[in-house]
């Protein structure tokens, strides 16, 4: 008898959740269908949806034998429940889980299974792409997990696991999970990946991962319901986070994986401390006080170990909040949280003459920080852009960093400006920096002119990078100086277009960026989104 590949047996149930989602519901369900024989069953899971979706699945059913519509009776107000009631539902050998606005690109399910097969892991995971919409760029998720194929003989062996929080994009032996009695958080428990994940890494699996892509994850932010992940704007939704990582860090700790429990720790100091601390300027006062109380509570049961492993912004982010009951230097905080980090001035200095953040906060020592190789230097640059009807100049500056920039000899300043959807490169130039000693730090300093007209429509993002004496550079981005009327919008009359319309702005990490909208149609429609956000 002739037996079949793993993959051509009908041995994956994907488990689709959804509420109030008619919209997206059916391609997702479409997208894990087609996935071919490998997937013997969908179960879409309707959490009680008011829209419509739970008709609309159950007519998708009538011609899809492979697909088996739940209806939840009662909203469970999360996603946790509507993904066990499907756990506990499926028939096949393996599963995974799909969310109604998402999808499953195709091959990703044979890619999954055949590693999982391959290896007897009872977990695969593969590589997820973040796709903003409407624009369609991608981002990877964890891109450095999934460069090659590989067998994870223990989690502890790859720490760097406990930062892919996603359930997702993962394949899991049904067995292995029933087992276990791994599950998912009940009822509205935000961020209820954290846990699930760090359940299944406690339990000590083989996992196999591939390079594959095998989710996209659709990035909605217009919507007029975001998802738990996006919508940040209240403090709920930081308590949340908190409480979700550490309820992840007493899992592992509790199953003796100590290393992985450790590396939470660092997962929280470099992703979720840095995020949100990015956004604290454009919260109110009373979120940032109830967020700088809540933090610094939970930073306080860190000891050192957990500190050290840390990437040093994330570090100097804690230690600030740490130091000072009362929030404080939010734009600096934002600055040095930012991708990558940049220390803006002022440079103060302890009484032995060591680099601290500010003179009336000298135990929050900078050394770690501003010992590092060149090209991963905190960095700062000021960038004003000066838009004008007979040419845009692009002012530049950078900063003395406790006397490391002027070791390293700054020599020239190469711009880059790329469109932010897309990733097109509009303009590339390099120009000459020039020395301006001062009192207390110096700064180097250039001009570029820019040519916006032949940039088009679009947000441009805006990227530089200083070369050294030696060789060397450090590749960042541009503080943007919010002057007198640097970051207002302006209509410039243009010779190809009729007028320009020109947006320099701060992005939430508080780089320059800015929007253009040439012709009299991109002005109107520059008008009608912003009407529209304001009905919103």
């Amino acid at each position: 008898m002739t037996v079949q590949p793993a993959h051509t047996q009908s041995q994956v149930t994907v488990v689709v959740i959804g509420y109030d989602d008619a919209p997206h519901v059916a391609d997702a369900v479409r997208s894990a269908l087609a996935q071919g024989p490998a997937v013997g069953e969908v179960i879409a899971v309707d959490d009680c949806s008011t829209d419509g979706s739970g008709e609309l699945l159950e007519r998708l059913a009538v011609d899809e034998p492979r697909l088996k519509v739940i209806r939840r009776p009662t909203n469970s107000g999360g996603c946790g429940t509507p993904r066990n009631e499907g756990l506990l539902a499926a028939t096949s050998p393996y599963m995974m889980f799909l969310d109604s606005d998402d999808v499953l690109p195709p091959g990703a399910v044979d890619a999954l299974l055949d590693a999982a097969v391959r290896h007897d892991a009872p977990v695969a995971a593969g590589l997820c792409l973040r796709k903003e919409l409407p624009s369609g760029r991608e981002t990877p998720w964890q891109p450095e997990l999934y460069t090659r194929r590989t067998l994870v003989a223990h989690p502890a062996r790859r720490v760097r696991l406990v930062h892919d929080t996603l359930c997702v994009n993962k394949l899991y032996r049904t067995a292995f999970l029933r087992e276990r009695g791994i599950h998912f958080p009940e009822g509205r428990f935000p961020y209820e990946d954290f846990v699930f994940v760090a359940r299944v890494l406690a339990a000590g699996p083989r996992i196999a991962l591939v390079p594959d892509p095998v989710y996209v994850w659709h990035v909605r932010r217009s919507a007029a319901r975001l998802s738990i992940s996006l919508d940040r704007s209240g403090i709920a939704n930081w308590r949340a986070r908190v409480d979700a990582d550490q309820l992840s860090y007493d899992i592992l700790l509790g199953a003796g994986e100590k290393r992985l429990a450790r590396a939470t720790r660092v997962r929280f100091l470099d992703h979720s401390l840095r995020m949100y601390a990015r956004e604290l300027d454009l919260r109110g006062a009373e979120y940032r006080r109830e967020w700088w109380t809540l933090t610094r509570a939970y930073l306080s049961s860190f000891d050192e170990g957990d500190f050290t492993p840390a990437p040093a912004p994330g570090r100097v982010v804690a230690r600030v909040i740490l130091a000072a009951e009362e929030p404080r230097d939010l734009g600096r905080l934002k600055e040095i949280a930012a991708r990558p980090a940049r220390l803006n001035p002022p440079y103060a200095r302890a009484g032995d003459g060591s680099p601290v953040w500010s003179a009336d906060l000298p135990q929050v020592e900078l050394d770690h920080l501003v010992i590092r190789p060149v090209h991963l230097l905190p960095a700062a640059v000021d960038a004003e852009l000066r838009p004008r009807a007979r040419g845009t100049t692009l002012r530049l500056r950078l900063h003395e960093l406790y006397g490391r920039m002027a070791d390293a000899g700054p020599q020239t300043m190469e711009v880059e400006i790329t469109e932010r959807d897309t990733g097109r490169v509009g303009f590339t130039g390099t120009t000459p920096l020039t020395a301006h000693p001062e009192p207390e730090s110096g700064h180097w300093s250039a001009e570029v002119p820019l040519d916006l007209e032949a940039l088009g429509s679009g947000t441009w993002d805006l990227r530089v990078r200083v070369r050294f004496k030696d060789g060397t550079h450090r590749n960042t981005t541009a503080h943007a100086v919010a002057g007198t009327g640097l970051l207002r919008r302006r209509a410039l009359p243009s010779a190809r277009h009729g007028v320009l319309l020109v947006q320099p702005y701060a992005t939430h990490a508080g780089a320059l960026a800015v929007r253009l909208a040439p012709g009299w149609r991109g002005l109107t429609e520059v008008l009608r989104r912003r009407l529209k956000r304001l009905l919103h």
